[in-house]
């Protein structure tokens, strides 16, 4: 894929960080690559981005160990700043309480840990070349 965009990647695990980063390398798509391991880390860099350097990409972890994904994803849509970059969620959850409640908050898709290479690509292919 020929797309370099910046990704925020919002994972507590490390080994599925480092799996996360391992398709995304695969697909020659981690260069904007940034990696926040708690909500609160995330919402802090969210807040002090400027707009030339806002991701165009998140990857979003619903189990937090501090700010949980769906408040996340509830700051970040309702925020005007942020609330057009898409947002998936990378989650070990399959519940359909946190699948609806994500989509009803606004996120562009929903993947289940572990994640797959085509299914990530798949995601990130129609939400960048529609």
């Amino acid at each position: 894929m020929d797309l370099e965009i910046k990704i925020l990647l919002v994972e507590d695990n490390f080994e599925d960080a480092a799996v996360t980063k391992r398709v995304l390398s695969h697909n020659k798509l981690n260069k904007g690559l940034v990696i926040a391991a708690s909500g609160k880390e995330a919402l802090a860099a969210l807040q002090n981005i400027t707009k030339a350097y806002l991701p165009q990409l998140i990857l979003l972890d619903i189990n937090l160990p501090d700010i949980s994904g769906i408040d996340l994803l509830t700051c970040i849509k309702k925020d005007n700043n942020l609330r057009s970059i898409p947002v998936v969620i990378l989650t070990g959850s399959n519940v359909d309480q946190d699948i609806q409640k994500s989509y009803d908050l606004g996120a562009d898709s929903y993947l289940v840990k572990p994640i797959s290479n085509d299914a990530l690509m798949l995601v990130i292919e129609k939400l960048f070349y529609p």
